[in-house]
């Protein structure tokens, strides 16, 4: 919606704690829930879609078979996401480095897809102009950079391709404002509250400043 410039209003719920009115409206129980003139549309894709037919300028590719790669692309974030969670959604120094060694073959399926779908110099995934496919990505990037801030893995730098497109993401106010202001605490709140090994790092870095 922010790339679209469309006007709307942001309701933020705890998810802790959903009020009745949220799960009267999200079958799953999941966030985000797009209300249309009084119509509840959920799934973070299915709502990019609907927004992408209905409201200029299109962000999907115009060429069919560039659209359908990139829609097959966003169905692997669920395994992108999956494979950077399992670094820090971990209860150990040992369940984060088994984590950390996984990670680079969702990263190289990543690295080897930018190099073929863009062909040109980017910075986003099809190229000068941030597409649906990148804000799928952007959250899960989002948070692993917040993350590596603290763990300094350096995992990234074997990924070039990746990591400037996630430098793009990050330095887009598209993507930067489109959480809570208070997200990174929330977030590293939560790290903390769920005892994950790397909430310990935030709380030990904090005590240190």
């Amino acid at each position: 919606m922010r790339a679209k410039a469309v006007d709307f209003r942001v309701t933020y719920i705890d998810l802790r704690d959903k009020p009745d009115w949220f799960l009267e409206i999200s079958p799953h129980g999941k966030v985000p829930v797009l209300n249309v003139d009084g119509q509840p549309l959920f799934e973070s894709n299915a709502i990019a879609e609907f927004l992408d037919e209905v409201v200029p300028p299109r962000l999907h590719p115009e060429n069919p078979i560039k659209r359908a790669r990139n829609r097959a692309w966003t169905d692997f974030v669920v395994d992108f996401a999956k494979g950077l969670s399992g670094i820090y959604y971990t209860k150990s120094r040992e369940d984060l480095e088994a984590g950390l060694a996984k990670a680079p073959a969702v990263l190289q399926k990543l690295e080897d897809a930018i190099a073929a779908e863009r062909g040109n110099d980017g910075p986003f995934f099809n190229g000068p102009q941030i597409r649906l496919v990148d804000a799928a990505y952007a959250p899960f990037l989002q948070r692993f950079s917040m993350v590596d801030a603290v763990l300094q893995t350096g995992l990234l730098d074997g990924f070039p391709l990746v990591r400037g497109w996630r430098d793009a993401l990050m330095a887009d106010e598209r993507v930067t404002g489109s959480v809570a202001p208070s997200f990174a605490d929330e977030f590293v709140d939560s790290l903390k509250r769920r005892e994950f090994y790397v909430g310990g790092l935030f709380e030990a870095a904090s005590a240190a400043e």
